[in-house]
């Protein structure tokens, strides 16, 4: 059987993700998707769509969509849909799981590459995250999960912009950035998504190019004090137009992403050593981190990634004869030491 897709669907509370998922499952795109809904006493699609009432665990829609609320863990839930699929007593196409506005998006992730069965019955395809742009601000000072969630996602809906005046939405757009640097944002109009931004989008495919504007995070290293001319391309400003920056560095958010690029190679064992050691240390604190990575030894790209403590690579397409031999590595995570990272980087280079 092919492996189920699945979509992690994360957000503060009212950032409108059931909005967004009543949407895609009453939208005619004749796909079948599979909802489980992590419940925390939120409001749930349920009322909305369902019945109330019901004591079933999983609910088949009149679109051929099938609901079901956690009443176990995930782990629990998604071996019993799988084996409902297999049995054809379910028939559903990809899953989406929207957990609670409270939830730490890593142990979710996590279940799809620690748990065997899970692994060979589903494909994490990506963790989307809605951010209330009205509240986003006051929800990132206050909450980590909240910036956790922005950490983790690999595609940003930004809601409820049109309530928000737009320095302050471009300014927002600056903090997420700096937060994760590999999730393209995007502002969503009471869930309106066309369905190719939500499903696959390959998030955790390693072979997925590596989508950051690393000069986007070394233009505000030097905090603008030589003039502004390097960093106008980020912000679309015209030349001789007021550029006022420093609001957007109000905020220090303990989320945050370094680039790290090298023209060198690196040594495979001195690499693996390393990032096994800092993974040991640093892992719980690391949200995702990724890279396209120049090796010695081979005329091939590698491509690695990891949550968290988990971590794995991948031989990509060769390198162009014409292509400059870059690495190119992302992190983002809770506090990391940059310094010791970008040191033992650099030891681990040829």
């Amino acid at each position: 059987m092919a492996l189920i897709p699945a979509t992690i669907l994360t957000g503060f509370l009212g950032s409108g993700k059931t909005t967004l998922l009543q949407r895609v499952l009453k939208e005619a795109h004749g796909q079948k998707i599979a909802v489980v809904e992590n419940e925390f006493g939120e409001e749930s699609i349920d009322n909305e769509i369902l019945v109330n009432d019901t004591e079933e665990q999983i609910i088949q829609l009149n679109n051929g969509c099938v609901c079901c609320t956690i009443r176990e863990d995930l782990r629990t839930t998604l071996q019993l849909l799988a084996a409902k699929k297999r049995q054809g007593l379910l028939d559903f196409e990809r899953v989406v799981i929207e957990t609670t506005g409270l939830a730490d998006p890593g142990p979710v992730t996590q279940t799809f590459f620690m748990d065997d069965e899970i692994a060979e019955s589903y494909l994490l395809d990506s963790i989307i995250t809605l951010v209330d742009a009205k509240h986003a601000n006051q929800q990132l000072d206050e909450r980590q999960e909240a910036r956790r969630q922005v950490g983790f996602a690999d595609q940003i809906f930004l809601s409820k912009t049109d309530l928000v005046a737009k320095e302050e939405v471009e300014a927002l757009i600056h903090r997420l950035k700096h937060m994760n640097p590999r999730a393209p944002q995007k502002a969503v109009h009471f869930g309106a998504v066309p369905i190719s931004e939500v499903f696959d989008l390959r998030g955790f495919n390693l072979n997925a190019k590596l989508e950051i504007d690393p000069d986007f995070l070394n233009a505000d290293e030097h905090d603008h004090d030589h003039g502004h001319d390097h960093d106008h391309h980020h912000h679309d400003h015209e030349h001789g137009e007021h550029c006022d920056h420093p609001h957007h560095h109000h905020h220090d958010d303990d989320v945050k992403s370094f680039v790290f690029k090298s023209e060198r190679a690196f040594d495979p064992a001195k690499l693996e050593d390393f990032l096994g050691a800092i993974v040991n240390i640093y892992g719980p604190r690391m949200l995702r981190y990724k890279g396209v990575l120049n090796m010695k030894g081979t005329d091939r790209k590698v491509i690695f990634q990891g949550v968290h403590q988990l971590m794995g690579s991948d031989l990509g397409p060769e390198w162009g004869p014409q292509e400059q031999r870059l690495s190119k590595m992302v992190f983002i995570g809770i506090d990391l030491p940059k310094d010791i990272l970008v040191q033992g980087l650099q030891q681990s280079l040829v």
